[in-house]
């Protein structure tokens, strides 16, 4: 097949591109890849078992599940989403948990077409409906994420207690229920939407779990940043990391700098336009994000990857590293703020308060990779100056791991070179808590085999097996209780649509979803992988796309 491009926009091109690869796919024309190694087995198409999904065929899987018997419970025009009443301690986040039914009530609504009303309900015994319910007498154990959901014939019970935990209970609820249940539209021919009876007790194993979106290389408008929260949410990841700035671009204003938007805004890689948020628009995604338990971390990179922050104030490049503006390249490293200076560090001042200002989770990013244009001494000096004023703004700093021998806080692990594990560990051992994004797992643009079509090699390939294949506990050996959590970056040097963030996310990133949120012992790839066939189906009734990669034995249909 041959695909004429000429005359369309860079996006169009590689958004039409992507349709023939996907359409060959389809048709079982697309290249496919010999898995390497008998750990990764050889997917064959499985038969989904019938009647009503179980709980152990979600993903990611729960920390206990046992099964009940009798029918199960049936969605019908008498049920209703019920809010009820609990101990005066938690009426105060009645409104939250109100909002939540509310969510709920509305994403069953648009696929069944039953009326599904929110009703507060002082007695839900023998109520027809789906009951939420903040349980303070709950184990502690359970935590702020944790629930319990019970589904007999007289209907389904969540109880959490926190509000957070109702939320992580109703993505589970929804994948009880049949995969249409995720279409946006009225299904026709609707299947029973029934759920098996069962009792889930649940909770994460990591309290940080994220994807990170790297809006500078190609700029993604704030409906396709919520697009990406709701694609992080169904497999209950709770941070989404937003790279801001980088050598291609800066994404977000500030006010007090306005040559950043003016001028370092307009640029992304291929020369397309570039783009940046509002204040409103930024808090706009941020509301977003926290209505679906998500903690935006904005990230500046500093002091390197800041061509576009040259470009903007050129009296920050002393070091004369700049290159001619605007740059729609994709090489690093060759881009560094001056390294001392009242005027850098006014500048970082600047952006670090204004940041802080609008987000109101606990961390800033800062970056901090990749630096190859300044001293050691002065790098870690400048890391730990930048590091003081986001603690002053009240927040935590985070960095990538380079900047362990000058930073504390939160470190990002990603660059497995000799050395950087050493640094992380002794970093890890004066209290530095890490959040585990090696390069060659997690990071989504790479490639699934060498001649796919988008993404990069420079990290390896990585199929789901090796996105799912590692324990980020024992990765790099570092202090018990070090690991935060985990999280997967999605570079977009090669994507610029939704479409391709897409089948770049999927399936791979419910992988990592379950290495942050089940326990350990959980882990099996031959039951992982039989599970997230079964995804397919939701991703296609919500008009996801996605990559039909071969060592998953999708369903045939």
């Amino acid at each position: 097949m041959q695909i004429r491009t000429a005359g369309f926009s860079a996006r169009t091109r590689r958004a039409l591109v992507l349709a023939a690869v996907l359409l060959l796919a389809a048709v079982g024309f697309g290249v496919q890849r010999a898995i390497g190694g008998e750990d990764a087995g050889s997917a064959g198409a499985v038969a989904v078992p019938a009647g009503p999904r179980t709980a152990d065929r979600i993903v990611p899987v729960p920390l206990s599940v046992a099964a009940g018997s009798g029918p199960g419970y049936r969605l019908t025009g008498r049920t209703a989403v019920r809010t009820v009443p609990g101990a005066e301690a938690v009426e105060r986040q009645a409104g939250e948990v109100r909002r939540i039914a509310e969510q709920l009530a509305e994403a069953l609504r648009r696929p069944t077409g039953l009326p599904l009303p929110v009703a507060a309900d002082a007695d839900p015994a023998g109520a027809d409906g789906i009951s939420l319910l903040l349980d303070p007498a709950l184990p502690e154990a359970t935590g702020t994420e944790g629930y319990r959901l019970t589904a007999d014939a007289t209907g389904v019970r969540i109880t959490a207690r926190a509000p957070e935990g109702l939320f992580r209970g109703t993505q589970t609820l929804r994948q009880l229920l049949p995969p249409q249940i995720e279409s946006p539209r009225p299904v026709g021919g609707a299947p029973e939407w029934t759920v098996a009876p069962v009792t889930v007790e649940d909770r994460p194993r990591y309290g940080y779990r994220g994807a990170m979106l790297d809006v500078t290389r190609h700029f993604f408008t704030p409906d396709e940043v919520k697009g990406f929260i709701d694609r992080l949410a169904l497999y209950k990841l709770n941070h989404l990391h937003l790279h801001l700035s980088d050598d291609q671009g800066w994404r977000i204003e500030i006010p007090a700098r306005p040559a950043l938007t003016k001028v370092g805004a307009v640029s992304e890689v291929d020369g397309t336009p570039g783009g940046f948020y509002t204040a409103a628009d930024y808090q706009e995604i941020v509301r977003y994000a926290q209505e679906r338990y998500l903690t935006v971390v904005p990230e500046i990179d500093l002091p390197g990857h800041s061509n576009a922050i040259l470009a903007s104030y050129p009296e920050l490049d002393c070091t004369k590293s700049a290159r001619p503006w605007p740059y729609t390249g994709i090489e690093v490293g060759f881009s560094t703020l001056c390294p001392t200076g009242d005027e850098v560090f006014a500048f970082t001042q600047d952006v670090v308060t204004e940041l802080a200002r609008l987000t109101p989770g606990p961390y800033l990013h800062l970056g901090g990779d990749e630096v190859k244009k300044m001293a050691p001494a002065e790098y870690a000096e400048f890391v730990k100056r930048v590091n003081a004023q986001v603690l002053a703004a009240g927040k935590t700093p985070v960095g990538w791991n380079q900047t362990a021998p000058g930073g504390g806080g939160v470190l990002q692990f990603w660059d497995g070179r000799a050395g950087r594990d050493v640094e992380l560990k002794e970093a890890a051992e004066r209290g530095a808590k890490v959040i585990m994004s090696p390069s060659g797992r997690s990071y989504l643009d790479m490639k699934y085999e060498s001649g796919y079509p988008l993404g990069l090699v420079w990290a390896g390939t990585i199929d789901v097996w090796t996105a799912y294949s590692w324990d980020p506990d024992t990765l790099v050996p570092l202090p018990a209780g070090s690991v935060l959590g985990v999280e997967a970056p999605l570079w977009t040097e090669t994507l610029d649509t939704p479409e391709e963030l897409d089948v770049m996310l999927l399936p791979r990133l419910p992988a990592l979803a379950e290495l942050g949120w089940s326990s350990r012992e959980s882990h099996s790839w031959e039951r992982f992988r039989t599970r997230l066939a079964e995804e397919g189906a939701r991703w296609e009734a919500a008009g996801y796309r996605y990559e039909k990669r071969d060592e998953v034995p999708w369903p045939a249909r």
